[in-house]
């Protein structure tokens, strides 16, 4: 079953030709098919993510970006909740700090790509550095332009060296964010969430479409493919995301090692 849609190298894309409210099929939250469904793509990413820990030869960088209540952290409750946390980590990537600032803009990222036998979840990413320096012009054009190869080289230096890459769009409607940031205003338990830089944002909505389509057409590779995630029903994108996440674990098949021990030893009282 496939949920999300996977970007194919060099396709040209446009963010108006996906739907997100699109549903695959199901009709609401309280279908038992998506319920099943994502129980059984859960069990099978637990599964896997054990072995993968187990095996410590490869690992997995999981990369989240979206427009802002698009529901990044949404995911990582759903998905990363039930893992073993000894070979699951998560990092949120926010504005870089002065120390950061004075290497280059890979540096602060590449420390935390996973060990071998971790998944990693990148909440935004080293690609926040064609986004955001993009739409608020804190790079000029042509520095940020080199930016896309030099991340498709990274990404293939993380694949040679064992780690898998796989990335995710949430894709939500103006309209849809509109109503997530009146609920953060009109909801007292939501109020802890609002941040007046996010309205300053939404100004800059079509800046950030088309920096997205370029950053989807142009690092969306065989090694480190991007999907985009209908995102405006929220049951509908976490099972995107599990549906994705099962499928790349079953595609690495990694397998518990071998350990060549005597298995007639009595443990002593």
């Amino acid at each position: 079953m496939k949920l999300a849609r996977k970007i194919a190298p060099g396709q040209k894309v446009s963010l108006k030709d996906f739907d997100p409210d699109e549903k695959s099929g199901f009709v609401d939250k309280n279908d038992p098919k998506a319920a099943e469904q994502l129980e059984a793509d859960q069990k099978v990413i637990c599964e896997l993510q054990e072995k993968l820990y187990a095996e410590s030869s490869r690992g997995l960088l999981v990369v989240l970006q979206a427009m802002d209540t698009a529901g990044k952290d949404g995911v990582l409750r759903k998905v990363v909740g039930p893992l073993d946390s000894r070979g699951v980590h998560v990092v949120t990537f926010k504005a870089p700090s002065s120390t950061e600032l004075a290497h280059d803009y890979l540096w602060r990222v590449h420390a935390h790509t996973p060990r071998k036998g971790d998944m990693v979840f990148f909440n935004r990413s080293h690609y926040e550095d064609v986004l955001v320096v993009r739409v608020l012009e804190l790079v000029e054009k042509a520095r940020w332009q080199r930016r896309f190869d030099h991340i498709n080289d990274f990404e293939r230096m993380l694949g040679d060296e064992g780690i898998t890459v796989v990335k995710f769009f949430l894709h939500i409607s103006k309209d849809e964010q509109k109503k997530r940031l009146q609920e953060r205003l009109d909801d007292p338990d939501k109020n802890w969430k609002w941040e007046d830089a996010d309205l300053k944002m939404r100004g800059y909505w079509d800046k950030f479409q088309s920096a997205y389509e370029d950053v989807l057409g142009k690092t969306s590779t065989e090694n480190a493919p991007w999907y985009v995630v209908p995102a405006n029903r929220k049951w509908h994108r976490d099972l995107c995301v599990a549906r994705v996440l099962a499928e790349t674990l079953q595609k690495m098949a990694p397998k518990y090692p071998h350990k060549d021990i005597d298995t007639k030893i009595v443990i002593p009282d």
